[in-house]
């Protein structure tokens, strides 16, 4: 069960003819008796849900949040997307706080067909770069846990992605990534889509695990009760049709490591996540989703042709990216080619024929041309986009 529980209701009247209110619950877990960073946490969460069903932009939940906290006020004027903001109650219960919200929200117009669409990613195993860094608490294995939770939060949360995920072994990223060699980055992007059937490939590294240095001497150290602990991750995406990079981008946030130096934790736990330092893991997932929802809101979806006989091919998307019977796709013929210096670059050329959904499974669709026309030289692995 989610940690964050969001539940939507909306009201039956608009504020005006371009705004809709929308009031919204949002429940958090309050650790170590930080009242004021569960309120924040419910209800920046709780707003990004009101802003993303309403079609409008997520970027400004945090200045929308931290604007109601420091100039303590129950409600606020925004400019922006969402126009009013109000805190209509809250209510504490044991280690749990319950805020509901109401915002007077401008919805987005739909700028791309694609939205409707939920891309396929594949989330690959994360480096930890200085792997020492993770001795204090033993968090060796935070490479898987935290991309089996950021799986979880996309399929939960996320409104664009569908994910799969690979996490047994690591890839060879990171070393290729060092190294600068950015043409076999490609070709693994590739690989690893056409093996998995997914759209994009994601890769990520955790750079940071390190304890805030303090002009104290290190004897010192551990006196104190708690100590600041960094948590910096870098996350790439890519393209898997061309392998280009598409996403890149850091994450840094800091909380109090408030376990014993000598604790060898298990970080599946709800004792690690629902401390401080696991919450600032877990905000900082939160902010990943929403940069990711962003940036793939608009991507072309695409699929690849694994079938071709006459005037019917199959291409593998289906009812889990929101594919439905009747929907037209566009054909591209790839053609790939690589230049003098070996650098490898992708380009397609567009068939002159759309082809219509007749039937879908939940990986893949059947379509057929609309004018029952032969397909040419569209053959096996060419694909079909929706714009």
């Amino acid at each position: 069960m989610r940690k964050l529980l969001i539940l939507l209701s909306f009201m039956l009247t608009s504020f005006s003819a371009f705004t809709q209110w929308y009031e919204t619950q949002g429940v958090a877990h309050i650790a170590n008796g930080n009242n004021e960073a569960a309120r924040v946490i419910a209800m920046e969460n709780a707003l990004k849900r009101a802003l993303l069903v309403a079609g409008a932009s997520v970027s400004s939940v945090q200045q929308v949040i931290n604007g109601v906290l420091t100039q303590d006020l129950i409600s606020i004027r925004a400019s922006g997307t969402v126009n009013s903001f109000e805190l209509i109650e809250e209510t504490y219960t044991n280690d749990m706080i319950t805020v509901k919200v109401r915002a007077d929200i401008f919805p987005q117009e739909k700028q791309c067909f694609s939205a409707d669409y939920r891309k396929s990613l594949l989330l690959t195993r994360s480096n930890i770069l200085y792997r020492e860094q993770a001795s204090i608490g033993g968090l060796y294995a935070l490479d898987t846990e935290v991309m089996r939770k950021l799986s979880k939060k996309i399929n939960n949360d996320g409104h664009y992605l569908d994910t799969k995920i690979a996490i047994k072994n690591k890839s060879t990223f990171s070393r290729l990534n060092e190294s600068m060699q950015y043409e076999k980055i490609k070709k693994l992007v590739m690989s690893l889509s056409d093996h998995t059937d997914t759209q994009f490939v994601l890769f990520s590294e955790i750079q940071d695990l390190s304890f805030t240095e303090r002009t104290n001497s290190r004897l010192k150290f551990w006196k104190t009760d708690s100590f600041d602990r960094h948590f910096k991750i870098n996350l790439y995406i890519y393209n898997g049709n061309n392998g280009e990079l598409i996403l890149d981008k850091e994450y840094q946030n800091t909380a109090p490591w408030t376990f014993d130096k000598r604790k060898k934790l298990d970080i599946t736990s709800n004792t690690f996540w629902l401390s401080d330092y696991g919450n600032i893991i877990d905000r900082t997932l939160e902010e990943m989703i929403s940069d990711i929802d962003e940036n793939m809101m608009c991507q072309p979806t695409k699929g690849k042709i694994v079938n071709v006989t006459g005037d019917t091919i199959i291409f593998n998307l289906g009812e889990n990216q929101g594919v439905k019977v009747g929907d037209e796709f566009s054909l591209l013929h790839s053609n790939n080619f690589i230049n003098d210096t070996g650098k490898t670059y992708s380009g397609f050329n567009v068939s002159p024929y759309k082809v219509k959904v007749i039937s879908v499974s939940k990986e893949s669709a059947k379509a057929t041309t609309v004018d029952n026309h032969l397909l040419g030289s569209i053959q096996i692995n060419d694909i079909a986009v929706r714009y």
